[in-house]
């Protein structure tokens, strides 16, 4: 049995390629947050409100972020109308159509 090398290589190629942009991906969206704070410290030095910088933690505490959720979840469960329970299934007559039987796309053979 012989192994065809290029076919090798294209599926080496193209795993190694897989895995260089989910690491970039990776890189990317780790420091985002790095990035939006430095953009925000920098409109804030254009301002010359530096001690307004130190107000704001890199991370909320657990019952901050407790509070944000609930407010969230009674925020979207209000959103939502709420449904009856009750299912109802009428069933519909459906006229004969010859448009729709299928016995008419048969072909019949000839002896």
């Amino acid at each position: 049995m012989d192994i065809d090398t290029s076919n090798f290589t294209i599926a080496i190629v193209g795993y190694v390629i897989v895995f260089l942009a989910l690491l970039a991906l990776y890189i990317v969206f780790s420091n985002i947050p790095k990035l939006l704070k430095l953009s925000f410290k920098i409109k804030i030095r254009k301002k010359n409100k530096e001690e307004f910088i130190d107000e704001f933690p890199e991370f909320l505490t657990g019952q901050e972020n407790a509070a944000i959720a609930t407010a969230i979840y009674l925020y979207f469960s209000q959103l939502h109308d709420e449904e009856s329970t009750k299912m109802t299934i009428k069933k519909v007559k459906k006229d004969y159509s010859p448009w729709s039987s299928k016995i008419h796309g048969i072909n019949k053979f000839q002896r």
